[in-house]
Formats: C-alpha cells, sequence, structure tokens
C-alpha cells in the first residue's frame, strides 16, 4: 500500500489554490489523491470539509486575478448585515473593473465594474469592496428601509470592545460624495433617498426600523441612544425616546438573551422607571408586526410635559 504523505499544515484544513500547495512543495500527483478534492479551476479542498464563507471567498479571491468580494458576500464579511432572503447561500460574489471579463465559475456570482481608489479593502487578507461600496452596491435590490438600515451601520459609532475599531465606516458627507462620484449606477437614486432619512445611534437594523416606524406613524423625531442622565457617559440609555416627555423605547433583540447582558438590561430598566419615565420594550415580536402595537401604547401614554405634534410626511411606506 503507498502511504500518502499529510498535506502541509496550513492547508489541511481549508481550501487552497495550486500556487498555495507549490509554494509549499506539494507535489502535483498528491493533489489527486482521495483526501483531496478539486474545488474548481486552480483551487483544491481537503476531501469531506465543509468551509465557511470566509474561506471560499479567499480562495476564489486568490484564483481570480484582479477580482474582489463584493455585494451580498461583502455585506455578510463586513458585518453590515443584509435582509433575511439574502446572504444564506453558498454562492461567493466577485467583481472585476469593467474593462476586465465577469468571472465565470461554479459557486460564483460575477459582476463588472465601474471602481475608484479607496472602494477595495481587505479583512484578514481578503480583497474586498469597502463597506460605503458595499451599500451603494446593494442599494438597487434592497427594499429602501433595508438601504437606510444598513447606511445607519455605516455611520454609528462603533462598540470598541467589541468591534476592534474606534471610528465608523463613513459619514455622510463621505456617502454624498461616493453618489456623485457613480451618477450611473443602478439604486443610486434609492442611495441619495436613504442619505437623508440616515441617523447615528442605531446599533442594529430592528433600531432603524424601529425609529422609521415612529416617524412614520407621525411621531417626533426622537434622540438616539437616549442617556437618562445626559452629562453621564455612564449614564443608562435607552435606544430612543423623548426626553421632553420623559418617554423612553428599548428594542431588546437576541444579544439581550444572555445572563450578564439581562442583568444589566434590568438595572437599566429599573432606572429608567424609578426615575418616573414612562418606558417601553420591544422585540422581535413587535418587529414582525412592524411596532404598530408599541406605537399605540406610546401614542396612548401621557407625557409628563408638552405633547406630541403630528409630523408632516408620515406614512411613507418605505418598502
Amino acid at each position: 500500500m503507498v502511504r500518502i504523505i499529510p498535506l502541509p499544515e496550513e492547508l489541511s484544513n481549508r481550501p487552497f489554490t495550486v500556487y498555495e500547495s507549490r509554494v509549499l512543495g506539494v507535489a502535483p500527483k498528491r493533489l489527486r489523491a482521495r483526501d483531496v478534492s478539486d474545488g474548481g479551476r486552480l483551487i483544491y479542498l481537503p476531501a469531506g470539509l465543509e468551509f465557511a464563507l470566509a474561506e471560499r471567498a479567499r480562495v476564489l479571491a486568490a484564483a481570480t486575478p484582479g477580482a474582489w468580494v463584493s455585494h451580498e458576500s461583502a455585506a455578510v464579511l463586513t458585518r453590515l448585515g443584509l435582509p433575511p432572503w439574502l446572504g444564506g447561500g453558498e454562492t461567493v460574489h466577485l467583481s472585476k473593473p469593467h474593462e476586465l471579463p465577469r468571472v465565470r465559475r461554479s459557486g460564483v456570482k460575477g459582476h463588472r465594474v465601474r471602481i475608484l481608489p479607496g472602494e477595495v479593502t481587505e479583512i484578514d487578507g481578503i480583497p474586498v469592496s469597502s463597506p460605503s461600496r458595499t451599500w451603494l452596491d446593494l442599494a438597487h435590490q434592497l427594499p429602501l428601509r433595508y438601504v437606510i438600515a444598513m447606511g445607519d451601520q455605516l455611520i454609528r459609532m462603533p462598540r470598541p470592545g467589541f468591534e476592534g475599531r474606534t471610528e465608523p465606516y463613513a459619514n455622510k458627507e463621505g456617502l454624498r460624495l461616493l453618489i456623485r462620484q457613480h451618477p450611473n449606477m443602478k439604486g443610486v437614486e434609492k442611495a441619495r433617498l436613504a442619505l437623508e432619512d440616515m441617523r447615528v445611534g442605531a446599533d442594529s437594523f430592528p433600531e432603524t426600523f424601529l425609529r422609521l416606524a415612529v416617524l412614520d406613524a407621525g411621531l417626533p423625531e426622537p434622540e438616539l441612544q437616549l442617556r437618562l442622565d445626559p452629562d453621564d457617559p455612564w449614564s443608562p440609555s435607552a435606544d430612543l425616546g423623548y426626553r421632553r416627555f420623559r418617554m423612553a423605547v428599548q428594542y431588546d433583540g437576541a444579544p439581550h438573551l444572555t445572563r450578564e447582558q439581562q442583568t444589566r438590561d434590568n438595572r437599566r430598566d429599573e432606572a429608567f422607571t424609578g426615575a418616573g419615565w414612562s418606558y417601553f420594550k420591544a422585540n422581535a415580536d413587535d418587529l414582525a408586526e412592524g411596532f404598530r402595537g408599541l406605537i399605540v401604547r406610546v401614542k396612548r401614554s401621557k407625557p409628563t410635559r408638552g405633547h406630541f405634534r403630528p409630523m408632516p410626511g408620515s406614512n411613507m411606506g418605505r418598502e
């Protein structure tokens, strides 16, 4: 029986290109062994393993000179978020400059685009459309409210302890410039509309949808990340609310289900109610019904000072 020499450790648990195998001294005939499968032109896979998007994207980009990960795949890698009907498949989106031929290979959706300097970045060595460019690429296929929500993720202040960065991906002026630089792209008008409704302060898509539902119901523009004590940076905060009316709303999604987070949430809730605020909590059930019931409860509450004034342009139907 012929003994099969193990693959180098660097190649044993991830897809790799033929070029990588050559650099590590793997003989061509070794790639025909039963523990290696053909992953398409220039690509090999350790047999019997499944690979996450990042690994598939890395090797596909490496095997396709001039290409980078884009569109839905870039949104997943940059954690911008996507609607539930996108981003869950096996397909990797790769783009090339418009003067080069479109990528054509199994498992890839190829795009030819006009690209400007700075619109492609790297994530762990993988060439990827920048977050701002990804937002613009996807604008034509997303409903307007999702373009707004993804835009909110671009301009929000990150949480350094969780994300490893201290600056937002973009600001509204930079996005305006990006739109002006690509006047003929599909979806550019939708992106321009979304830009006007984007706000700093939403940490998730549901928080954006909550804000838009509040505005569409005719309520005033809320303050986002509303701190109970505005002069104390460590004060408990709610996702949105109205300081004038001592009214706050909090959306608790999946990250709030851990025991540690629930303890912090309980302390936050008690701080607002103990200070005499009208305090409302929303969850996935409220999101599923478009926050209609929540907004009815908010409207029925009686602010301690002043009163709500209906805003013009409500019920805009951001679908």
